[in-house]
């Protein structure tokens, strides 16, 4: 895993994209597409923004990062069930604004998860046999306030080799919905979500890893340098081949002082599991 310290969520996000944007086009250059997952909530705001800054966006769907966005596909990481697509916390809403829209990605390349059908375990079918069809060349991941990735919350699943699953959400994950403003209050927050599992989202080729603030300090710290375990859900991150995870100061404010005095001399440091 290699981590990389920047001074504030702009500059964090900016480089990210650029990194993002890179795995893309050469997916596209090699194959003719490039298959990608996207992370939503306030921590990948700067890095979306920046991924998808367009300035004289042409009918071919290309910005400022060279990708030719009509040629990419793409899943989410998780979705609240019972929630409506129209709710502001919705992620199907987040994506639509801040990715579909922004970029001209063909609304069929971009599989939703159904948060509110009927059924939440036909959704779960239907949307992980279509991820699993084929390789994903990057996946854009978030870590959250009680250390989770997607909706896997502690104790994590590190078992199943289902691509999406059902999963309840701790009172820490909801919590941060309210803060994050998403919510008035927790007992508006869905208490179940579909979320995409841990060991699905190691296969994608390549993770960028995107990690801004204050109150991701000591998720940060557990899951890079504690033990890798599911009370820790993104410490498995450490298990992939190519990962990069991108922190602001606030974020790497609690790492070991060995790790920080590290970081001040080189401009990236590689974290081994």
């Amino acid at each position: 895993m290699l981590l990389k310290v920047f001074p504030d969520k702009v500059s964090l996000g900016r480089a990210a994209a650029e990194q993002a944007a890179s795995a893309i086009r050469r997916a596209i250059e090699e194959r003719g597409r490039a298959r990608i997952i996207a992370a939503t909530g306030a921590s990948q705001f700067e890095f979306l923004e920046a991924l998808t800054k367009a300035p004289g966006l042409g009918s071919a769907g290309i910005g400022w990062t060279g990708i030719d966005w009509t040629k990419v596909e793409a899943f989410h990481l998780d979705e609240y069930i019972g929630l409506p697509a129209t709710h502001p916390a919705s992620f199907r809403k987040f994506l639509t604004e801040r990715l579909v829209r922004k970029t001209g990605i063909v609304n069929f390349n971009f599989h939703w998860i159904e948060g509110d059908a009927p059924d939440p375990a036909v959704v779960v079918r239907e949307v992980g046999r279509q991820l699993a069809s084929a390789p994903v060349d990057i996946a854009f991941v978030g870590i959250g306030e009680n250390g989770h990735i997607a909706f896997n919350d502690p104790p994590a699943d590190f078992i199943t080799e289902d691509p999406y699953i059902i999963v309840n959400l701790d009172e820490p994950c909801r919590q941060q919905q309210v803060g994050e403003a998403w919510f008035a209050d927790i007992s508006e927050v869905p208490r179940r979500a579909i979320s995409m599992s841990p060991r699905q989202i190691l296969k994608a080729k390549e993770l960028v890893v995107v990690v801004p603030d204050k109150r991701k300090a000591q998720a940060v710290k557990a899951c890079l340098e504690g033990a890798i375990s599911p009370m820790a859900p993104a410490s498995i991150l450490r298990r992939h081949s190519n990962a990069t995870v991108y922190l602001d100061q606030d974020s790497a404010s609690l790492l070991s002082p060995a790790l920080q005095s590290a970081l001040a001399r080189e401009s990236q440091v590689l974290v081994s599991s």
